[in-house]
Parts: structure tokens; sequence; C-alpha cells
């Protein structure tokens, strides 16, 4: 059996071949993202297609035997994102990303937080996609009105391929226009501009493949989000959470029941059954490439000084919340910051002290969702660095294990199409075990004491904020 996988990102669109269990060939395509005015995160909608074709292309020319095979194709993509299409999939406006916070006027229309999150099982902030639609039909009601479909980019291309719109439970309920339980919450306008939410692993004919030069017989499924993919591309339990670096960072973990005690995490289903708890911070690679901006300097040669920095980024600590403090704080108000920061630092020491900052951030989620996990699953670009690891490793307490493939969304999107087809979705069948890295106890030690001093300085900035 050959699948293709696409992994429809916030930076980049991925797209990979399968042969049987066995991973063929993978094609990145960066998608370029927006910023207008502060706040604001767009991006162009035909973008979104046009990084499939292209990545198809790629693979098209790197195994054209296989490509040629290609009978069924899985998605995984991000989450929150979206934009207004006319009943052509012509869009008539930009793509609104999950990091856009312009919903924040928007937000006291959506009812008390804490009805509104144990309803949806969202926790309401300006990048709730909700708020985003409500900030869409009260500044640009020509877009809304105009508009016969609110499509996620997943959903858009499916339907581009299979000529009809859906989408699914695990997309669905992070829009916050869905109860846990499933039912539409929406008012009749938003509604009936939301695609029909069919099983995540349902089978549909995809007959307009005709500008990815797939074969006429290939069938789709729409598969889930990025985190779900994830969780299940790693193998995650509800012991055992799985940590993603990309965009951003994500602790997230499978859970039976909606699990209504954890009250600072974000909710949505499964891509199968049960539900997702998640915890999402507000930047992980992103952060990096901030600063990577800022300085000129390149990533790699970040990332390689930053591992010479002493731990405790010689005495620098920084709060990486370039989008708001998101999990576990949820206050959008707050800004990212350095703290300590003095004419003898540089580059490195900004580095290092983002790179921990962010580690303390998922510590801190981690707290939340697990009382003693037995082990963190690594997914996403951050499983291949050394220092990434070996800091998540010291600041949780807690053995870090890395799969063979980084890109978990990818494995997941590959396991579903197995599920949807009576197999397996074990992640040892796609996935296995490549290497597992212990706390250092004197980085533990040296972290304890950093976390005292960066709690009270988080304490601090939210104070104010």
């Amino acid at each position: 059996m050959t699948v293709l996988t696409l992994d429809l990102g916030t930076t980049a669109t991925k797209a990979a071949l399968w042969s049987g269990t066995e991973l063929v060939d993978l094609v990145r395509v960066t998608i370029p993202t927006n910023h207008p005015q502060p706040g604001f995160a767009e991006q162009d909608p035909k973008h979104w297609w046009r990084s499939v074709t292209d990545a198809c292309a790629g693979l098209r020319a790197a195994a054209p035997a296989e490509y040629k095979r290609v009978d069924t194709v899985g998605c995984s993509a991000a989450r929150e994102t979206f934009a207004c299409f006319d009943a052509q999939l012509e869009p008539l406006s930009p793509g609104i990303l999950w990091s856009d916070t312009r919903g924040a006027d928007q937000l006291a229309s959506l009812g008390d937080p804490a009805e509104f999150r144990q309803r949806t099982g969202v926790i309401l902030s300006d990048g709730c996609q909700a708020a985003k639609v409500a900030w869409v039909r009260q500044n640009e009601p020509q877009w809304f009105d105009g508009a016969t479909w609110l499509l996620s980019p997943r959903d858009f291309v499916l339907a581009r391929l299979t000529g009809e719109e859906h989408t699914e439970p695990t997309i669905a309920s992070r829009t916050g226009f869905y109860s846990l339980d499933g039912s539409l919450l929406a008012d009749a306008e938003i509604g009936r501009r939301l695609p029909p939410v069919i099983p995540s692993i349902e089978l549909l004919p995809a007959p307009h493949v005709g500008d990815l030069a797939l074969p006429t017989d290939t069938a789709a499924i729409l598969g889930a989000g990025d985190r779900a993919c994830e969780v299940v591309g790693v193998g995650a339990t509800k012991s055992a959470p799985m940590v993603s670096w990309g965009t951003t960072v994500n602790v997230s973990l499978p859970h039976a029941g909606p699990a209504d005690g954890l009250s600072s995490a974000q909710i949505s289903r499964g891509p199968v059954s049960g539900y997702l708890v998640e915890a999402g911070l507000s930047a992980g690679g992103s952060a990096l490439d901030w600063l990577t901006a800022l300085t000129g300097w390149s990533g790699e040669a970040l990332l390689t000084a930053a591992a010479d920095v002493p731990p405790g980024a010689n005495g620098v600590l920084a709060f990486a919340w370039l989008h708001g403090a998101r999990a576990p704080w949820w206050r959008h108000g707050a800004r990212a910051a350095f703290i300590g920061v003095t004419a003898a630092h540089g580059p490195p020491d900004l580095a290092r002290a983002v790179i921990e900052g962010i580690a303390l951030d998922a510590a801190r989620s981690i707290d939340l969702l697990v009382d003693e996990p037995s082990t963190l699953f690594l997914a996403g670009a951050g499983a291949e660095n050394r220092l990434w690891r070996s800091v998540l490793a010291a600041t949780t307490e807690t053995a870090v294990t890395v799969r063979a493939h980084a890109d978990a969304a990818t494995v997941g999107a590959r396991a579903l199409t197995l599920v949807a087809g009576g197999g397996d979705a074990g992640a040892e069948l796609l996935n296995p075990v490549r290497a597992v890295e212990q706390p250092r106890p004197e980085l533990v030690r040296r972290y304890r004491t950093v976390r005292k001093a960066s709690d009270a300085a988080a304490g601090a900035l939210l104070g104010s904020a």
C-alpha cells in the first residue's frame, strides 16, 4: 500500500510518501506569513494549495514509480486557522492564523470564559477562532457576508481534492463553535458556513487529483489536527505526554473522558475516540526565528553558541510570550520579556534563555496535566536538538524519549490511514524508539534554582500585564 500524507503546518506544508510502513521521502515547502499590523498573522490561502502542489511535485521527482501507486491520502494540519471562501472555493479573505490575536475586543460577546470552556473545551483567548470570526463579522462584513464556507487549510485542500466540503472532530472542536459532545453551538449565520463534520478516518473518493498527478482511484481521509496526529505518531499516553517543538511548543496527551478538572488545559476530540488534553505555549521555533531576525545570526549558529552557554544563561531569564502568555498562564495581555540583560550579554545568552524559558513553561504545563510522568515523547524539530532535549529533561526531571521520525504529525497521518483500512495504528510499527535521554542530576539541581527565579519574575510580569 502506498500512501501520501500531507501535513499543512503554520510555516510549511510537508508531503510524505509511504510504502507500507516505510517512509520513502518527505518534501517541505514553506508558506509565507504576513503581519500587516501588531497582533495580525495572515497568509494567502492560495499558498495553501500551491504549497501542496509544489511539495507533491518534489515527491514525484524523487520517487516517480512509488508516487504513481498512491492509493490513499491522509492529512494533518494546524488548527484554529481559517479563511472565508465563496462557493467556487475562491478566497474572499486572507487566511487568519491561530496565532493571530485580533479578536481581543470580541471576547466579551462570547460569554463567561468558564462557561465557554465548560461547553466547548476551548480556553477563551484573543487567539480563539470564534473570537476572530466575530471580528471578521464586525470589521470586514464583506468577507463574511460573501462567504459560503469558513474553512481551515486542510479542509480547503481536501475540498479541492474531493469536490466536497467537510471537516472532522479534532479541528471542529477547537473552533469554539461546537460542544464537546459534537453539538453545534454557533448561530445560524455562522453554522451554515461551517462544513459538515464527518469521522476523521472516513474514506472519501478524491476524483479531482489532476493537479497532484495522483491515480484517479485515489481515496482520501481528512485525518486530524496536528497535535492529535502527533499524539498518535509518538504513542503518547495519559502518563506519558507528547511535547512537540514546532512554530510553538505544545504538551498533549490522550484522555478517555473530557477531564473537566483540568481547568488550565484545552480539551478537544480525539481522532478515533476519546479526547485530547493539551497545553499550547505562545512560541517555540518562532521565538528563535524572531531572535535570528533580530540579531542577524543564523538559527544553527545561535543553537550551537547557546549550547556553550552555562545553564541559567548567565543570569538572563526569558519569557517567550510573543502571542501573549498562553499555557499555563492564559494571560493574553502579557508580552515577551528578557530580564537580567546587561552589556556583557550577547545573542548566545539570549538564545539559551529563550530555550530555558520555553522549557520552564512546558514543565509548568506538564505539572498541571500529569502527576508523575513516566516519560516525555518528543515530536517536531526540537526532538533533533540535543540542547532542547537536555534542558527539557532537566527542567521536568523526566526522561525524554525520541522516536525515529521527528515529524510525528506526518507519522500520525499515516497511522490514521492504517486505521481507516482496518489496521493497527501503534507507534512502534511506524516510528520505533531511537533514543532515551535521562535528566542529568547536576542540571536538575541548577534548573530548580532557575525555576524559582523564573516563577518570581513571571508573577511580577503577569501582575503588571
